[in-house]
């Protein structure tokens, strides 16, 4: 996966722009503004990639920090904020070091969800917000239909003509892998997050889930774990 994500950071911004038709940028403006947090928190982004949710939360008077596995992707990053290299199941921060935390389309891609829910909830305060975005699938059956097209046969074509195949390949297969908003509420409620809201936005093909944490983890205090 590390390798995967290496070989695609060159173009994976500009490729993000064009197989969107652009609409990107504002799926990660609304995913930071639903963190509805004040002007100058501190707020992790998990797989930050390329570092452009960093920037959006810098631009939003937030102070990002960046963590993600693929060298190849910070190597490339261009953010204001700090970034470091890290497994997003072992996050290299004290507990309860920031207010919130963004995850943009990583979900799939973790090997253990319920690690990842419980690492984020570990580093987050007493009520700290998280907002995570995914993709979804329409509903309807005639944008169901165009967007399968789209994005099981076109995405991989184009990917592959201007990046690497196999890896824009995997992108639609990754969907198969992610929790639906049902299990992802339970996930939450689990590790100690409220029940998230869920809203989905460009005609259904992408949604975002916004929980706050509300208690300590099940099984221990919140001060267990310490800084990693």
């Amino acid at each position: 996966m590390r390798s995967l994500f290496d070989r695609i950071a060159d173009r994976y911004e500009f490729l993000n722009g064009l197989l969107t038709f652009g609409m990107d940028s504002s799926w990660r403006r609304r995913a930071v503004m639903a963190l509805a947090l004040p002007s100058g928190s501190l707020v992790l982004d998990v797989a930050c990639g390329t570092g452009d949710v960093c920037r959006e939360l810098h631009r939003q008077g937030m102070r990002p920090v960046g963590v993600d596995f693929s060298e190849g992707m910070l190597r490339r990053a261009r953010t204001p904020g700090p970034l470091l290299q890290a497994d997003a199941l072992r996050l290299p921060f004290a507990d309860e070091s920031f207010d919130g935390c963004t995850c943009a389309f990583a979900l799939r891609n973790v090997a253990d969800p319920p690690a990842l829910f419980a690492e984020v909830h570990r580093v987050l305060r007493p009520g700290g917000v998280l907002s995570l975005l995914e993709v979804a699938r329409p509903d309807h059956p005639l944008l169901a239909l165009g967007h399968r097209i789209w994005f099981d046969t076109m995405v991989p074509l184009l990917g592959g003509l201007l990046s690497d195949r196999a890896a824009y390949e995997y992108l639609p297969r990754s969907t198969a892998w992610l929790p639906s908003p049902v299990e992802i509420g339970e996930l939450a409620a689990a590790t100690g997050f409220s029940s998230p809201l869920h809203a989905t936005f460009s005609l259904g093909v992408v949604q975002v889930f916004v929980a706050r944490k509300t208690s300590c983890a099940p099984g221990g205090g919140a001060g267990e774990g310490g800084g990693r």
